[in-house]
């Protein structure tokens, strides 16, 4: 019976250290498990707000609205006299960019300028006519010659004045200062110059591009969606986005237009963030990462 005992003695306590065996690499295990799961949920360091680790992110550039950007052409012709831009130059709207020369400019003014003169005195023609015409001392004929005399030299002038508006110089101005030597190219907005495109005795022909004005306190993000993500996308979500060679940076910004055409090969849509962190460093055309927020994530933040 002793013989017996031993092995059987022998077999249980092996038997329980395979147990005890076996019992840490369960624990290791479900500690693995526990902490992919962890890793697998990212939390934002902005937010707060936890997002799925395949959430999308969109690649895109920043530009400018087309109203905060402006290319200054000309109405006429001409050698450029003066100017002393420089690209990246900031200018204020009004401010004077270049000055022209062409003796057409000098021949408007003095069109516009004779013209005045003339229907001044032919205003006061045609009244006397008509005071004339009520004591019944002068001829319908005379009186209906110096009406037309009067009207035609006053379409004449508000021409003249027209086309001196579309230049950007003030009738009113010439009649106080006289006729002006060169023309002078003013800044239709404020902002930045770019693509300066001018050089003093060059010849610009009408509608060539002196230069463009860049105003960047409306930055937009134009991001390449695509289709399948549209279900997740409404106007006023936030989102977030780094710029390409500014770090890790996260700025913010809102979603305002959602494109209506989906592109035939590349399946992708075009979507508009407006800019709401401002920063110097940034401009038109730099490469950007950005994510849209769901409304589940705008909600926990």
């Amino acid at each position: 019976m002793k013989k017996i005992t031993f092995p059987l003695i022998l077999l249980v306590l092996t038997a329980c250290g395979e147990n005890k065996e076996v019992q840490p690499a369960e624990e290791a295990t479900a500690v693995a498990v526990a902490e992919n799961v962890t890793d697998s949920i990212q939390v934002d360091a902005i937010t707060s707000a936890t997002s799925k680790p395949n959430q999308v992110s969109f690649n895109g550039t920043m530009v400018i609205p087309p109203q905060r950007m402006a290319t200054v052409s000309l109405t006429m012709g001409g050698v450029i006299k003066s100017t002393s831009l420089l690209p990246g130059e900031p200018v204020r709207q009004g401010s004077v960019l270049a000055t022209l020369e062409n003796p057409d400019f000098i021949t408007l003014q003095q069109t516009y300028l004779d013209s005045h003169a003339q229907t001044e005195f032919l205003e006061a023609e045609y009244l006397r006519q008509q005071a004339l015409s009520a004591e019944q001392a002068a001829s319908q004929k005379k009186l209906q010659q110096s009406k037309a005399d009067y009207l035609s030299m006053k379409s004449r002038v508000e021409a003249a004045a027209a086309q001196l508006k579309l230049l950007e110089v003030e009738p009113e101005l010439l009649l106080k200062e006289g006729i002006q030597p060169f023309l002078q190219i003013k800044a239709p907005i404020s902002g930045y110059v770019a693509d300066v495109k001018m050089n003093v005795g060059k010849y610009m022909n009408v509608g060539d591009a002196l230069c463009e004005i860049v105003d960047k306190s409306r930055t937009l993000l134009r991001l390449t969606t695509y289709e399948k993500d549209l279900a997740d996308m409404k106007v006023g979500n936030p989102v977030q986005f780094r710029v390409n060679g500014m770090g890790k940076t996260v700025f913010k910004a809102t979603l305002i237009s959602i494109g209506q055409k989906v592109d035939e090969d590349t399946r992708s849509v075009e979507v508009y963030a407006r800019v709401d962190t401002a920063d110097n460093q940034f401009r038109p055309g730099m490469y950007v990462t950005a994510r849209i927020m769901k409304e589940q994530a705008s909600a926990e933040q």
